[in-house]
């Protein structure tokens, strides 16, 4: 028996070096070949922890491949690869909202009314949306209508085929999906005092050791590949606050949000917001992420200053969601006294900023959808990011301008109403 068990442990041994060497060897030709194919690509690896650890192409990309003829044949490793090695990344990945990317872009009505080329690939939405693991019946269905959408979340951040971890860990790898429109979290960051002493840390200008948080700081603490905030992107929240009228005002905004009816009571897509967790719908979720966020800051400041701040959103949320209330029901009037007709791809006769800006509109609809998705976001996302010029002048004064605007529109056009009678 003893005996057997020497010849079993020297067989495996020997097995697995020989598995060793032919996967070596496999490597070897893969880049003999793609330095003459791609070579930059193989520099990148070269310099990589994958390349030091005699992780080899074929490890990742299957051995199939071993001709132009056969390229086909490659495989493109997806997030289940990558966990392979990194399974508790992996698991962290997929409790975040990073994960939920691709699942929110096509919850949407207006994704499915926008052209092809900017929902797949890295092109448009889905240059940034593509993040999230897909089943393989989704991957199936994105490559019968031809998509060369990307199968690989993790690449968005470390990207191919170096897998950098210090890139992933400077917030300008944050900045291609988190800057623009509806979410300059990017430019707010980088001129906020946090972003400046990190450019001076950077520059040398700081000690080493200087307080310079990072977007990964705040968002992914502690290399956690988990990432969510309490109020979530949308700046609605379940259950409503007790505060009557804000209550009132989120309520109306969760019907312009198509969350809720025009006589308030709950739709379909309550349920797409709670399978892609847009929003945190109970006060246990919200709180749970309110006191993650208190604890990263009071790694540089008291718990009493942080707390304090972070309220301070929270009131910037309440004072402009009164604002964004107050045109949304403006607009809401002129569709129930017959003065402004529903576009067509409207589910009710209420605003919907789910659609974004499509044909068939009217301008007082994009001028409000202007005032909810760009105005009222850099209100509070500046208050959060502690940037005063973003809050201000790009939050809330165009906001109360806006407001002023949509009543002018509103006005005129019920006067033409009026005189058409």
């Amino acid at each position: 028996m003893k005996r057997f068990f020497v010849f079993f442990f020297t067989s495996l041994m020997t097995l697995l070096f020989m598995a060793g060497i032919v996967s070596a060897k496999e490597g070897k030709v893969c880049i003999g070949c793609h330095k003459a194919v791609t070579p930059l690509l193989v520099k990148d690896w070269q310099s990589s922890e994958h390349s030091n650890n005699d992780v080899t192409c074929n490890v990742c990309h299957g051995a199939e491949h071993k001709s132009k003829k056969t390229s086909h044949l490659a495989r493109m490793p997806d997030e289940n690869t990558c966990a392979e090695c990194h399974e508790e990344q992996f698991n962290q990945f997929t409790k975040g909202k990073h994960n939920l990317g691709w699942t929110s872009l096509n919850a949407l009505p207006v994704t499915h009314m926008e052209p092809d080329e900017l929902m797949e690939g890295g092109k448009g939405c889905g240059g940034c949306h593509n993040m999230g693991v897909k089943s393989e019946a989704q991957k199936k269905e994105l490559r019968d209508k031809g998509y060369t959408y990307q199968t690989n979340s993790c690449d968005e951040c470390h990207t191919r085929h170096t897998f950098s971890k210090k890139e992933a860990q400077d917030p300008k790898a944050c900045q291609t999906c988190h800057m623009g429109f509806d979410h300059p979290q990017w430019e707010m960051y980088e001129s906020s005092k946090h972003g400046v002493r990190y450019q001076m840390k950077e520059m040398g200008k700081l000690p080493k050791d200087a307080a310079a948080p990072t977007c990964q700081f705040c968002h992914l603490p502690d290399g956690t590949h988990t990432n969510k905030v309490a109020w979530g992107f949308l700046g609605v929240r379940l259950p409503l606050p007790n505060d009557k009228q804000w209550a009132n005002d989120q309520t109306t905004i969760l019907k312009a949000l198509g969350v809720l009816d025009p006589e308030g009571k709950p739709t379909a897509r309550l349920d797409i917001v709670k399978a892609a967790d847009l929003a945190r719908l109970t006060e246990e979720d919200w709180q749970a992420e309110r006191k993650k966020m208190i604890k990263t800051c009071k790694k540089c400041h008291s718990e009493k200053y942080a707390r304090g701040e972070l309220e301070k959103g929270d009131q910037m949320i309440k004072k402009a969601d009164r604002l964004m209330a107050e045109a949304i029901n403006i607009v809401a009037d002129l569709y129930k006294d017959g003065i402004l007709n529903k576009p067509a791809h409207y589910s009710y006769a209420y605003p919907d900023f789910l659609h974004f800006y499509q044909t068939g509109g009217s301008y007082i609809e994009q001028v409000l959808f202007k005032m909810y998705m760009k105005h009222r976001m850099r209100t509070y996302q500046g208050v959060f990011h502690a940037n005063p010029d973003y809050t201000y002048w790009y939050g809330w004064a165009p906001m109360t301008k806006t407001l002023d605007e949509v009543k002018k529109i509103a006005e005129g056009l019920r006067c033409k109403a009026k005189i058409k009678q």
